[in-house]
């Protein structure tokens, strides 16, 4: 393994925890931005659904960019706006201003989220072994780090842009200086394009399952993300203080899930990986929703971190695996229903619950989660890229063979 790549591969892992700093950092304040703002509750979900939407914009466009310039320079640059428009939703007075500021952090994030998995997917087949779920775990800690800081700024009322000043103070000219080790490893993508074929192309119905399972993984984690405090203290009967917990119970379960998945996934492939993740998921929304109190209740979401952690890191491998000739725009294209999960998830359980019950609206992405397993053969498959475009079940053991990533 030559230095080059191991810096490549540090300096990725920096970019996604910086990710994971800035996005806690904003949807952990998002009551403090109502405040200064004046935002209504009618309003404030159009604010909050732009972002994904226009996150999607920015991954669809990223998919265009990427045939005239690296990954490498769509990170290089779409980091720091994404810190800089952070900056600006902390120090903006207007909400005019606050529209700005959220439409440049969506559309910043798009392209960035894309183009890290994009290096990411690149530099795991140049490693020849499964290294995608150590990026995502830097992600789950710049997350911890990200609510922990929002955490100090609530807790000592700091005003939003003294909080978030010396991190971007910190974090852009860091993630500036990383940038210089990024690597694209376009060698190696032509050589897999060369290889690939007429199956070079992305074709739709290959990427459509790993399209559903990137859309049921996010609906489970906006899932946890919007209504674990609530459900915990509204149906289970916890205090007020207990019910911050299962979020960071899930985030530290996601790091560690995320740290060891990579071995996971070299001794015993990724389809097992997979569908144990599923399994594990499912198990977890069970628990939750038949839990007799609070502290079963945290057991769910303890299990839900674990299963859900490996789903979207293996999706990208997977997405890499496929399309070995079109990686980068089978990436792209997957990383939209990021944004749909995203959208979908929290939604679907608020009108579930509130027309039916809480307990109920939990066995919905339950049973979600449980159609991952329907799908896990495309985690191993790989298209025929010389028989005409019809599919085969070669089983691709990542890290176990000369064919592995």
């Amino acid at each position: 393994m030559t230095d080059v790549l191991r810096r490549g591969r540090a300096s990725l892992a920096f970019s996604f925890l910086v990710q994971g700093v800035a996005f806690a950092l904003l949807v952990t304040r998002i009551p403090a931005i109502q405040g200064r703002y004046g935002v209504s509750d009618a309003l404030l979900p159009a604010f909050l659904a732009a972002v994904p939407v226009l996150a999607g914009v920015g991954s669809v466009t990223t998919e265009r960019l990427v045939k005239r310039v690296p990954p490498s320079r769509l990170l290089r640059w779409s980091q720091p706006v994404v810190l800089l428009a952070l900056l600006g939703v902390g120090a903006g007075e207007r909400m005019v201003e606050l529209g700005v500021a959220l439409a440049a952090f969506g559309l910043a994030v798009g392209v960035l989220d894309a183009s890290m998995n994009m290096l990411g997917v690149s530099l795991q087949r140049s490693y020849g072994r499964s290294i995608m779920l150590s990026f995502h775990a830097a992600y789950s800690l710049g997350g911890i780090v990200g609510a922990s800081l929002a955490w100090v700024g609530a807790h000592w009322h700091l005003a939003l842009w003294v909080s978030y000043l010396p991190v971007v103070l910190v974090l852009l000219p860091a993630v500036l200086v990383g940038s210089r080790w990024y690597v694209d490893d376009r060698g190696a993508a032509a050589v897999a394009e060369d290889q690939a074929g007429e199956g070079g192309a992305v074709v739709f119905k290959w990427l459509l399952p790993l399209c559903l399972v990137m859309t049921v993984a996010y609906i489970g984690d906006s899932t946890v993300s919007n209504w674990s405090a609530k459900y915990l203290q509204d149906v289970l009967g916890s205090s007020e203080q207990m019910a911050t917990v299962p979020f960071n119970v899930y985030m530290v379960t996601t790091l560690l899930g995320r740290a060891i998945g990579d071995f996971g996934v070299r001794r015993f492939g990724a389809v097992a990986v997979v569908r144990g993740g599923a399994l594990v998921a499912a198990g977890g929304f069970a628990v939750v929703a038949a839990a007799p109190g609070a502290w079963v209740g945290m057991l769910g979401f303890t299990l839900l971190g674990l299963g859900l952690c490996v789903l979207v890191p293996q999706t990208f491998a997977a997405a890499g695996r496929l399309f070995p000739g079109a990686s980068d725009a089978a990436v792209a294209r997957l990383n939209v229903f990021n944004y749909v999960g995203f959208l979908v998830g929290s939604p679907l359980v608020g009108a579930l619950g509130d027309l039916w019950s809480y307990r109920g609206a939990m066995l919905v992405p339950m049973v979600l989660v449980l159609v991952t397993l329907v799908y896990a053969r495309s985690f191993g498959a790989q298209p025929d890229r010389y028989g005409g475009g019809h599919e085969r079940a070669r089983t691709a053991d990542v890290g176990r063979g000369s064919n592995g990533l």
